[in-house]
């Protein structure tokens, strides 16, 4: 559990980076190209599965973990020693992750299921080879066959399914905007535990390092990454 959740980390790092393209001001090209990239570069889609069965292996071994911790101690502790010796976060874990499943099943049905069975729309960037002036245009589908990039008179000409336009469709749904911004909430408090407690499960738990595991941890992992992703659909209903 402690080696999924530390890929899953990673894994947040990363895609927190590649959508931060959803802040550029050039209509979804660099996202839409990065959505792109990230969808057909073969040891990516590789990645990729490593990434699911280690979403499915985490959960199931929480449950496992859970059953266990019940049957080794069939009386629950009293409420409040139990209040004094773990932190809140500690303590319920298993709806905090829960919260994140709901939320990871919702994001892979706006984005993942619709980007890969051409349910968003296509558009047309049109960006002039000596600048980074884009101008784009909204295809038809029967004007777009596959994604692609041609020089035509000295503009790059890109055909791409248009995932930023699902983004700011999706996010203009206030109830969808609430939903992600609780379910990184409930992340953050997952990570601030999560982080720490499985470098300390692989041994990683040395009074030299301890404080760096723990700062990166809390404001890596439990503040700035959280906010950045919350930062995502707060920004498309509010400003975009």
């Amino acid at each position: 559990m402690s080696l999924t959740g530390l890929f899953l980390c990673s894994f947040l790092v990363i895609h927190l980076i590649g959508n931060l393209q959803l802040f550029a001001d050039d209509e979804g090209y660099a996202f839409n190209t990065y959505a792109h990239f990230m969808t057909n570069f073969t040891p990516i889609k590789v990645v990729s599965y490593a990434l699911y069965a280690s979403i499915v292996l985490h959960a199931v071994y929480a449950i496992i973990l859970s059953i266990r911790n019940r049957a080794a101690r069939p009386i629950a502790y009293n409420k409040f020693e139990g209040q004094a010796n773990s932190k809140w976060s500690s303590r319920n874990m298993g709806i905090l992750g829960t919260v994140i499943l709901v939320f990871l099943a919702t994001h892979m049905q706006n984005f993942w299921w619709k980007y890969h069975n051409d349910q968003v729309p296509y558009i047309e960037y049109s960006k002039d080879v000596n600048s980074d002036v884009v101008t784009s245009r909204v295809l038809e589908a029967n004007e777009f066959t596959n994604y692609s990039v041609t020089v035509e008179n000295g503009q790059e000409v890109t055909k791409a399914k248009d995932l930023y336009k699902q983004v700011d469709f999706t996010f203009q749904n206030l109830g969808l905007v609430i939903l992600y911004v609780i379910a990184m909430a409930a992340l953050s408090f997952h990570l601030i535990h999560g982080f720490q407690s499985a470098f300390q499960t692989v041994g990683f738990n040395h009074r030299r390092y301890i404080g760096i595991i723990r700062f990166i941890g809390v404001w890596i992992f439990g503040v700035l990454i959280p906010i950045g992703f919350a930062a995502m659909p707060l920004y498309f209903y509010f400003i975009k």
